[in-house]
């Protein structure tokens, strides 16, 4: 990774690794008197969290974050913000026949490259379970974008060699792959039923799109 720190003026630091005691984050330059309380958490991390469908990891994390700093009485103070998401469910011993090899497709063998080792557990810091930190950190930010009239979208505008060719917002948040084109959804189910089966994965695109985003930014 490049770096664990990202952001100017609202400023994000990640921490964790995906197999050791929990992933968390710093949040620095959140304004004062925001309401935030740990319930707010939880729709996204839902949507983050795997083994809700058969497409997805198989593994199993409550995800609950516990806010640790920057929060008194449901608001913030304008302190740092220490967000904090336990593991509990990383099962290292699987993965001991990786411990000297370096996966295809995954950052092994970059991450050696760079720092010289890497975390054969499920990737350490390259796992996607460090994206559980980052989701959190965007709970706090949408609170402050929201009021100000800035909302956030996202969905899967591709999955392996099929696009989406209708957006449908509304439908991409109700399904499990969020793909928005929903007379092609159905073929996307049965592609990676088919990737499943041979044990192998498929890469996407996912777009984002911003609403009410100042100019000059």
């Amino acid at each position: 990774m490049p770096g664990n720190s990202f952001g100017q003026i609202f400023k994000i630091t990640t921490f964790g690794e995906s197999h050791g005691p929990g992933l968390g984050v710093t949040i620095d330059g959140c304004p004062s008197r925001i309401k935030l309380c740990s319930a707010d958490f939880e729709s996204a991390m839902n949507r983050r969290r795997p083994g809700r469908q058969i497409y997805d990891s198989p593994r199993q994390e409550p995800d609950r974050v516990e806010i640790l700093s920057g929060v008194f009485e449901d608001q913030t103070t304008g302190a740092p913000i220490t967000l904090y998401i336990q593991n509990q469910d990383a099962e290292s011993m699987p993965y001991e026949i990786l411990r000297r090899l370096f996966r295809p497709g995954h950052a092994d063998y970059a991450y050696f490259k760079k720092y010289g080792h890497f975390d054969f557990r499920g990737g350490g810091r390259s796992s996607a379970r460090e994206t559980t930190a980052r989701v959190a950190a965007g709970v706090v930010a949408q609170k402050v974008l929201s009021p100000l009239g800035v909302e956030i979208e996202a969905y899967s505008l591709e999955i392996g060699n099929i696009r989406a060719e209708k957006l449908d917002l509304a439908y991409a948040q109700q399904n499990p792959f969020y793909f928005p084109d929903p007379e092609l959804n159905e073929k996307v189910e049965q592609a990676l039923q088919q990737v499943k089966e041979k044990g192998d994965s498929v890469g996407g695109i996912v777009e984002a799109r911003v609403q009410g985003c100042p100019a000059g930014l």
